[in-house]
């Protein structure tokens, strides 16, 4: 399955809650020991077989250029979110394919766990999330992107969906797999809800451009499309702010 599973990386925000550390380049290019996080990226990618990787620049997009990556660009990477940006790498987006956020730091093994489910569409959730938000003051836990799944880990709500809800079961970390009919129904999905809500107010969005991805996947499971969330306990970390970043940093040391 690794061999014919390829990853996209979306790469194209400002990263502006990083302040002067993305003042020249972009969040995934900040240094973790000897490598950048996006190289740490691509290295968990590479150790689970996963070679053909796809990334999607924006801001500062000439400060990424590792060879054997293909690239697509966002010129408007100010005015849109995570949803569309992908979609500037449609082309790659069939077959086996996993989609990740380009500002997370994570084990090889989740890697390895995604690759191992056979659902359409996964999602990465890791169960034992609220830990990581114990003294993170620069983005509050209000602010997590969480998932209320059923008992068979199908996702029932995702979003940005805590307040006044205690039976979230987890935080989503920015990862999707898709399979090739998972890819063909996530495509369809988005170009209807394009043609049908763009400068519109979309799910959590206030307009389609806005839309993040967690929002897709809510629309897709609210029209009945069963979305599987691969559990995980801690494994990674988001890395969203200046304060994420150096105390990501003192536990990598």
């Amino acid at each position: 399955m690794a061999a014919d599973t390829k990853a996209i990386i979306i790469a194209a925000g400002l990263g502006s809650r990083m302040k002067k550390l993305t003042a020249t380049k972009p969040k995934c290019m900040a240094a973790f020991g000897d490598k950048t996080l996006l190289q740490r990226q691509i290295d968990a990618y590479h150790a689970n077989g996963v070679t053909d990787i796809s990334l999607v620049r924006g801001y500062k997009k000439e400060a990424i250029n590792y060879d054997g990556i293909t690239y697509f660009d966002n010129p408007d990477y100010a005015d849109n979110n995570i949803l569309n940006s992908l979609f500037y790498a449609e082309e790659a987006i069939n077959g086996h394919v996993i989609a990740a956020y380009s500002d997370i730091l994570f084990e090889n093994q989740v890697v390895s766990r995604l690759l191992q489910s056979t659902y359409d569409i996964s999602v990465v959730v890791d169960i034992d999330w609220r830990n990581y938000y114990v003294d993170r003051r620069d983005h509050p836990i209000e602010e997590a992107e969480n998932v209320i799944f059923d008992a068979n880990k199908n996702v029932i709500e995702i979003g940005k969906i805590l307040s006044g809800k205690n039976d979230v079961h987890g935080e989503f970390i920015g990862m999707i797999k898709l399979t090739p009919t998972g890819a063909e129904t996530f495509k369809q999905h988005f170009h209807q809800a394009k043609s049908q809500y763009w400068d519109k107010p979309f799910q959590r969005a206030p307009v389609f451009q806005k839309a993040y991805l967690t929002d897709m996947i809510q629309e897709m499971v609210n029209l009945g499309v069963p979305v599987h969330c691969v559990t995980i306990q801690r494994g990674w970390k988001e890395i969203d702010t200046v304060e994420d970043y150096e105390k990501a940093l003192k536990d990598f040391a």
